[in-house]
């Protein structure tokens, strides 16, 4: 029975794609502010090929460069 209810909780959490798009996006964006912050490359797909993005050049968001 307890398997259930844990079955039916994660289907729940699951259900509310919104709400995990924007955890995603959120975790997206500190993972790369701390590559920025300690001026690490990210690699990034760019015009069909692999691209790395120098610190510098790493936006986390529309206000923060």
């Amino acid at each position: 029975m307890e398997d259930k209810v844990r079955k039916d909780k994660i289907s729940l959490l699951l259900a509310d794609r919104e709400k995990i798009s924007k955890a995603l996006a959120q975790a997206v964006r500190e993972a790369l502010l701390r590559h920025k912050q300690a001026g690490n490359s990210v690699a990034a797909w760019r015009d069909g090929k692999i691209a790395w993005i120098p610190p510098e050049e790493i936006f986390t968001d529309k206000n923060n460069r």
